[in-house]
């Protein structure tokens, strides 16, 4: 479609000023047509060769796009199982430090029986002798262990 300047160039004087002189009128638009036609013809192949390396470049997009998600997909599988093989030999450790930290708390706590029995032991017959003689002196009975300490601390048998 020819433009307003277009349409003005054809009555553009095609002489030099003066006495008319016979001529046509310059038609540039088809003298550039003429002229850029062929230039024109040129990069329809041009054009054809463009689409053709951008369809190719889609093509190799999409494949490189579906490659890197199935190596996400393989990296991410990899990764959960490195991942559950770590948790379950943490847990393994951790309930071998359980059961570790248990045996010594059980042998602590034998050691600690042990030695409450054998303080037990030690103190039973001087007890035994108190309780006795706790027993008589409310009995009114002579007490047979005099100057052990009663409970209050303090030493029966005294005057």
């Amino acid at each position: 479609m020819a433009g307003l300047r277009d349409l003005l160039m054809r009555f553009r004087p095609v002489g030099t000023p003066g006495p008319a002189a016979t001529g046509v009128p310059a038609d540039r638009t088809a003298e550039l047509t003429l002229e850029l036609t062929p230039t024109l013809a040129l990069l329809d192949g041009t054009a054809d060769e463009a689409e053709a390396v951008r369809g190719a470049a889609r093509g190799d997009a999409d494949r490189i796009r579906r490659d890197a998600a199935h190596r996400a997909e393989v990296i991410t599988a990899r990764a959960a199982a490195l991942s559950q093989r770590i948790r379950t030999k943490t847990a393994d450790r951790r309930l071998e430090l359980g059961r570790q930290e248990a045996a010594a708390l059980r042998e602590e706590g034998r050691r600690t029986e042990a030695a409450v029995r054998r303080r037990a032991a030690a103190r039973i017959p001087a007890m035994a002798d108190r309780l006795a003689d706790e027993v008589r002196r409310q009995l009114g009975l002579p007490t047979t262990h005099a100057g052990l300490p009663d409970a209050s601390g303090e030493r029966d048998g005294g005057p």
